[in-house]
């Protein structure tokens, strides 16, 4: 699939939509994004020489860091995969290893690319699917297929004959009502296949206890399904229309796509598309940067970052679907590294991100474009929620400021956690608004800045705020 050849101009503008501030952020990782399309278009001899320049972003938390990563992705259109460094354990330890993401990450670019081919024959399989139903239909109308040269007179009681119409008008006729969905509620008997497959219980060398485990889950699940199913074969159900065009559409699709070639297109783009971002890597840091001396805590922090640290160079990966290497990965890893610093991670290991990002701790003013600049902004998300109850609910723009000035008030004197604050203070503000609203169905409500402070106040007079805003 051809993905636009954005311009790091192009990229900051569009991350610009969703994310409010943080340019020097923006810029690396819009600069490594085409960085890829530029790789692409090298000699073949230099492409595979040409290594990515992956990205440590620090910062507290709920500043941004995962948000533009993710957007990143989705611009891109790569496999994207979001994992917590502190959640792995060295090889051999109980716990999932390091490998596991590169797994995970392939297991989400074959979905990826399945979902794209299905999107490429949609049409053709929904056309298919509905001459199905229409020949269910047809048969069940016939009690057996007609021939459609031949015309049929039906009797009436007092002894008129009337014509029937050909089965080729007929067909016209339904085949017109169950694509406009005039018969989505009517029942027919159709044959669905679904074929689980023979299962496979894959152990990789090095494997965490957890992989291992989840692989014998999904084995058993398998077989279980092979069991009830006898093997794969057709079964009649009795269902709706308008699902049995969305199972056989399910089902024409599978029909016209070779899932070999599905695996073989997510391997490339895994490899050379892939981006994994390292969340809470300064919780892996250890104090001198060496690693530790292989005991206690070592485990989930110095250990880890030796495992990480092949992966991250560029190695191959055993994965059920054939092996992955990982040498063209884009791996974008944060943290906000109160207690540690960037030093304190094993000297490979930093040379292997050579590019690194502080972001900025959000401002008053910050949170109050958060609540109106981006295109998912709180505001507009909660205004559609109750425009569900037909409740038409908006902001004033003097208690917009007054939610921007509690938040950032409230993670100055408490804990800062950045834009997830608003989160809170929103629900506390409209809490009462939303267990009303259905009874409000066709009022107009506006919130101003009394309500807000009246509403919050209180609770930033109090000296104790973490009983109320977590």
């Amino acid at each position: 699939m051809d993905v636009p050849a954005f311009t790091p101009r192009e990229i900051v503008s569009e991350l610009d939509r969703y994310i409010v501030g943080q340019h020097k952020a923006k810029r690396a990782v819009a600069i490594a994004l085409r960085n890829r399309w530029r790789r692409r278009n090298v000699a073949d001899d230099l492409r595979d020489e040409i290594a990515p320049k992956n990205i440590i972003m620090i910062g507290p938390t709920g500043v941004g860091k995962t948000e533009i990563a993710r957007r990143l992705a989705k611009l891109a259109q790569a496999p994207f995969l979001k994992v917590e460094a502190s959640k792995f354990t060295e090889v051999g330890y109980v716990g999932r290893d390091v490998e596991s993401m590169i797994r995970d990450l392939t297991d989400i670019g074959i979905r990826l690319v399945k979902e794209e081919e299905t999107t490429r024959v949609e049409a053709a399989a929904r056309k298919a699917a509905e001459d199905r139903v229409v020949d269910i239909l047809l048969k069940e109308e016939a009690g057996a297929p007609a021939d459609p040269s031949r015309k049929v007179f039906a009797v009436a009681p007092d002894g008129q004959t009337q014509t029937v119409k050909p089965q080729s008008e007929r067909r016209k006729e339904l085949q017109k009502q169950v694509t406009n969905g005039d018969l989505d509620e009517r029942l027919i008997a159709v044959e669905v296949t679904e074929r689980p497959g023979m299962p496979s219980l894959d152990v990789f060398a090095g494997a965490g206890l957890e992989d291992m485990m989840n692989n014998m889950k999904e084995a058993l699940g398998q077989l279980g399904q092979l069991g009830q199913l006898g093997g794969g074969k057709k079964r009649e159900k009795r269902i709706k229309v308008s699902e049995a065009v969305r199972l056989l559409t399910a089902e024409e699709s599978d029909r016209r796509i070779d899932m070999e070639q599905v695996v073989q297109k997510a391997l490339d783009r895994v490899q050379n598309e892939g981006i994994i971002f390292l969340d809470e890597i300064d919780k892996i840091a250890t104090s001198g940067g060496r690693g530790g001396d292989g005991r206690g805590p070592d485990v989930s922090r110095g250990g880890v970052q030796r495992d990480l640290l092949p992966i991250v160079e560029g190695s191959s990966v055993n994965t059920k679907h054939g092996a992955v290497k990982t040498d063209h990965i884009l791996f974008i890893a944060a943290g906000a590294f109160h207690e540690t610093k960037v030093s304190d991670l094993i000297p490979e290991l930093q040379g292997r991100f050579p590019i690194r990002v502080e972001l900025e701790s959000l401002s008053e003013s910050d949170f109050y474009r958060i609540l109106t600049e981006p295109k998912n902004s709180l505001v507009r998300q909660y205004e559609a929620l109750l425009a569900t109850e037909k409740v038409t609910m908006r902001f004033s723009d003097e208690a917009v400021r007054e939610l921007a000035r509690v938040a950032f008030e409230a993670n100055t004197r408490l804990e800062n956690i950045g834009a997830r604050r608003l989160h809170t203070v929103l629900e506390t503000v409209l809490d009462d608004l939303s267990f009303r609203a259905p009874e409000l169905r066709g009022d107009s409500v506006t919130i101003e800045a009394k309500q807000v402070r009246e509403r919050l106040g209180g609770i930033l007079e109090d000296e104790d705020l973490s009983r109320y805003i977590l």
